[in-house]
């Protein structure tokens, strides 16, 4: 996506004010733009803010995308969105805005914001992209490490606090008064921070796969564990999949095993293209790949079949799962310095060696990405934000669960939770990382957000049923 995708103007925040007579109406800022995931013009315009908010010389724009509401009579508090990663802008996610935020936009405007370092926002990425498939980890780490080194910039300015500050730079520019907030996983803590850092403008909020305060983004090893162990167990208990794989757990501890000893070099023909490929199957790509996969319940009913193939030495599958998730993502490339910017910051700089060594302990599927942090931050030279002692939110918050999440599952919602003052936990037992789009979901939003104070009738979301799992290369089963 480019710029000039978007016909943008500038903004000057204290200027304007919802009150003002002859004020343009919030749903007619900016103008007519028309971006990647949405056939139908919407709103685009940028709002200037200070790059370092205590010495505001130097300046940053922050792109923003309005979806007016569907009714003249629309309600005076929109919907703003929060991508997650950290490294995901608002106009990654545009394809929510029909999939989840339809019935919402009846009443409401919805309005994405690109966070500083993603998306239109100048955007914390270099262009080239590594054939990660004929490199060795060591050399992919080290382009990386080349990239961050490259790109020059304050990594010190792009921290979750100036974020939030951003966010109500956006709002009073546009001219909205109090306003509701939807976040997804990284967007739960910047929601989190925003409600503590304008108590007083938040209506209420949606926490999404909600990350704990105290919650260290790279060391996920207990959760994922936990997530790998639950899909084992189900497939023990099905009777197609256990048939099928009556020793998966076995053959799982088995890849591990035997990557951990060397690479296995894979030759086979290229899944996307069909030319020969060989490619060096490391520990940590395997495990990064399953870990990834767990995300989805419905790309992890495929893992068994995956995990079964690779331990008979057909790794076909496994490579095409492998690159769909590098190549082929729908909502938009990441922006890794930005990555790199919040969680070296916030959370590698708190990972203790007693920490590290204890996520290890109980499973490897984190270790790549903790031995990947460490190269990272090396380069990036980011100074370390302390963990401040969380206050109090009193706004009316529905925080949403998956009991399958490997990354924010029920436990990191519960934490978050102690510190907010009514909030609804709703956990969905078939569900992973994300669950506005599912079933029911995206009427609830709108239920919730029409009366926050109510208590919710989720049990609609009880309903959805468990994917089948894969036992052969037709698919699914029946």
């Amino acid at each position: 996506m480019k710029l000039s995708a978007c016909l943008a103007i500038v903004l000057f925040p204290l200027l304007l004010s919802s009150h003002a007579a002859g004020a343009t109406p919030p749903s007619q800022a900016g103008r007519t733009c028309h971006l990647p995931g949405s056939e139908e013009p919407l709103r685009c315009l940028k709002v200037t803010v200070p790059l370092d908010y205590a010495a505001p010389a130097s300046t940053i724009d922050i792109h923003v995308t309005v979806a007016p509401a569907f009714r003249e009579s629309a309600r005076p508090d929109p919907l703003f969105i929060l991508a997650g990663g950290p490294g995901q802008a608002g106009s990654d996610v545009l394809g929510f805005l029909d999939q989840v935020f339809r019935r919402v936009r009846a009443t409401r405007d919805i309005v994405f914001i690109d966070q500083r370092g993603t998306g239109l926002s100048g955007k914390l990425d270099c262009a080239s992209k590594p054939e990660y498939e004929t490199m060795s980890d060591t050399q992919l780490q080290a382009i990386a490490a080349g990239c961050i080194a490259s790109l020059g910039k304050n990594f010190s300015a792009y921290t979750t606090a100036n974020a939030a500050r951003d966010i109500d730079m956006v709002r009073r520019a546009i001219g909205y008064g109090k306003i509701n907030l939807w976040g997804g996983s990284y967007g739960t803590r910047l929601g989190q921070a925003y409600a503590r850092a304008f108590p007083a403008q938040v209506r209420s909020l949606i926490l999404d796969g909600v990350a704990a305060p105290d919650q260290i983004i790279p060391a996920g090893g207990v959760d994922g564990k936990a997530a790998l162990d639950g899909l084992f167990r189900a497939c023990a208990k099905d009777q197609a999949c256990n048939k099928a794989f009556p020793a998966l757990r076995s053959e799982f501890d088995a890849l591990v095993a035997r990557l951990g000893a060397g690479p296995v070099e894979v030759s086979l023909a290229n899944p996307r293209t069909t030319l020969p490929l060989r490619e060096s199957m490391t520990r940590a790509r395997f495990l990064s790949t399953v870990h990834n996969v767990l995300y989805s319940p419905q790309d992890s009913r495929r893992l068994p079949y995956m995990i079964h193939s690779a331990h008979q030495g057909r790794w076909e599958p496994f490579v095409a799962r492998r690159n769909a998730s590098g190549d082929f993502a729908t909502e938009g490339p990441m922006a890794m310095g930005l990555y790199v910017a919040v969680v070296c910051a916030e959370d590698y700089s708190r990972l203790t060696p007693q920490m590290a060594a204890a996520d290890a302990s109980a499973s490897l599927l984190a270790v790549g990405t903790i031995k990947q942090m460490e190269t990272m931050c090396k380069a990036a030279q980011v100074p370390a934000v302390p963990l401040s002692a969380p206050t109090r939110i009193d706004a009316p918050v529905l925080m949403l669960s998956g009991a399958l999440d490997p990354v924010t599952p029920p436990r990191r919602a519960e934490a978050a939770g102690q510190h907010i003052a009514r909030a609804q936990h709703v956990v969905v037992t078939h569900a992973g990382h994300g669950i506005s789009q599912l079933g029911c979901g995206p009427r609830l939003l709108r239920t919730f957000l029409d009366n926050p104070a109510q208590k919710l009738d989720a049990k609609c979301l009880s309903e959805i049923p468990a994917p089948t799992f894969q036992v052969g290369s037709a698919g699914p089963h029946p």
